[in-house]
Order: structure tokens, then C-alpha cells, then sequence
């Protein structure tokens, strides 16, 4: 029993700490996206592909982990 509440513990944390990353993700997606209001050149670097990517790994990971805690 206590390592199941252990093993719930520590997927919930990891969980925890991908919404937090993901969060983070999508708001220096937003502030790039933004920089444009600003009058700044659009500039291709691929780093809002970078971005992107990134918060859909996040979310892929996110959604097999919760797929697998609730089955």
C-alpha cells in the first residue's frame, strides 16, 4: 500500500512540474509571438517552432501519464 501512495506521489509531482513547464513554455511562446505589437521585424530563427514542439512533447507526455493513472 505505501508504495502505490508512493508511486501515485511522485507521478502527481512529475505531473505537476510538466503543467509548470508547459506553462512556462507557452508564455515565452506568447511574449515572441508579442514582440511583433512592439514593432520589432518579424524574425525567422525557428525559435517559435522550437517552442511549439516543445509544448506539444509536454502535452503528449502529460496526456499518456494521465491516461495511465486513470486506467
Amino acid at each position: 500500500m505505501w508504495k502505490a501512495t508512493r508511486s501515485v506521489e511522485m507521478i502527481y509531482g512529475y505531473l505537476q512540474r510538466l503543467y509548470a513547464k508547459r506553462a512556462q513554455l507557452e508564455a515565452q511562446l506568447e511574449l515572441y509571438e508579442a514582440r511583433s505589437c512592439f514593432g520589432e521585424e518579424e524574425v525567422s530563427d525557428g525559435t517559435d517552432v522550437d517552442l511549439r514542439d516543445r509544448i506539444d512533447e509536454i502535452s503528449s507526455e502529460i496526456e499518456a501519464l494521465e491516461h495511465s493513472h486513470n486506467t
